[in-house]
């Protein structure tokens, strides 16, 4: 009624048939938004891991720290795995090394 059978009978094989880069130009959009999650999402991730990881081996013992708990003090001990911690004068707990968010400029806790 709206469109002949003879028109509806092409309409398929042109859309199949374009051009030299048929199949690579279907998958081009797919292609194209991994290449661009890739430079947007994954490759900022893995530096921030990359800094993340270097700044847990530089600890040292005498350091301030920030851990991801909220708790500010200064490195004791360190371990392979855990760190020690004094949170106030006689107060020390063992933390992952991991749980270390950030290293404070000396003199931050008084």
């Amino acid at each position: 009624m709206f469109i002949s059978s003879a028109h509806a009978q092409t309409a398929p094989a042109a859309a199949a048939d374009s051009g030299p880069f048929g199949a690579i130009g279907s998958l081009l959009p797919l292609i194209l938004m991994f290449v661009v999650l890739y430079f947007v999402m994954i490759r900022p991730q893995m530096k921030r891991q990359k800094e993340h990881r270097a700044m847990i081996d530089a600890l040292a013992k005498g350091d301030e720290i920030a851990t991801a708990g909220g708790l500010i003090g200064k490195v004791t001990k360190l371990g392979d795995n855990y760190v020690s911690v004094e949170l106030a004068q006689g107060v020390e707990v063992q933390l992952q090394r991991t749980a270390v968010v950030q290293v404070l400029p000396k003199g931050t806790l008084k």
